[in-house]
């Protein structure tokens, strides 16, 4: 259970963060979200404020694919599709944005996928 706590926490480390990253068109920001069901991800460009690319679990594309899967097993799909859907737009690098959340766990399953399928960051 998310506490008042808990979440002032989490809004700290995400503004900290934020304040050392940028996404540009050649380099976009690969921001992940993860609620305790699902994980999203999304590459933006903060310069236009343009999300180029973006990917979760709830897509009707991996409904089929991750029927019966662990969740940091979805993660990795996820984190595959993401890379696929950057590097068809010849988006070949990223800065990573683990978005306040620890990177381990889904968040490193997510990231460790995209740098297989070839996304550079």
């Amino acid at each position: 259970m998310i506490t008042n706590k808990n979440r002032q926490l989490y809004l700290k480390r995400k503004r900290r963060i934020r304040m050392k990253l940028k996404g540009t068109a050649a380099r976009p920001r690969l921001t992940v979200f993860r609620s305790a069901r699902h994980i999203y991800a999304q590459a933006i460009d903060d310069e236009t404020g343009q999300t180029l690319a973006s990917a979760g679990s709830t897509e009707k594309k991996l409904a089929g694919d991750i029927k019966g899967m662990k969740k940091a097993e979805v993660a990795e799909k996820v984190g595959q599709l993401i890379a696929e859907r950057c590097l068809a737009k010849d988006i070949k690098a990223v800065v990573f944005d683990r978005n306040g959340f620890i990177y381990h766990g889904r968040v490193a399953k997510l990231a460790d996928g995209a740098r297989k399928q070839g996304l550079v960051f």
